[in-house]
């Protein structure tokens, strides 16, 4: 088992949320992140842009929050305070599976598998797709991506 438990807790501690009550899961699937509209900016543009850098790290072994970091990097430049509060949910969901990590079996086999999908026209902002793909060595997760084309 690979897991970053003492990292998940460092960041937990420096957000001040080490106490908070755990999200049962990060956000809805079915949201849609855009830089329009009537929410206000979020004023803290350097401490979003090392929250989110902390939380790309930790996907190395969380492949579950993926996704939703992924689609919180597009508004580096002008986060918005929704975009904060998803991150905020994000380690809320870490509080509950701090210790959730890649399991390699000892048995292993060497069969490599690999999917891809894609979902076309996703992004409201930009109108491209959101591609990704998994790489599986027996049934061990070794690779992954989701990526804005």
């Amino acid at each position: 088992m690979v897991n970053q438990r003492k990292y998940a807790l460092e960041l937990l501690t420096d957000a001040n949320l080490l106490s908070c009550k755990p999200a049962p899961t990060p956000i809805d699937n079915h949201e849609k992140f855009s830089s329009t509209g009537s929410v206000p900016p979020f004023t803290d543009v350097q401490a979003y842009k090392r929250l989110i850098g902390r939380l790309m790290y930790l996907t190395n072994n969380r492949p579950d929050i993926t996704f939703y970091v992924q689609q919180l990097t597009q508004f580096l430049a002008k986060p918005t305070i929704s975009h904060y509060i998803v991150a905020i949910i994000i380690l809320r969901d870490i509080k509950g599976a701090q210790s959730l990590g890649l399991f390699f079996s000892s048995n292993i086999s060497a069969h490599l598998k690999a999917f891809c999908d894609s979902d076309w026209d996703t992004c409201s902002d930009s109108r491209q797709s959101v591609t990704g793909f998994s790489v599986y060595l027996g049934n061990s997760l070794i690779s992954w991506k989701s990526k804005k084309q």
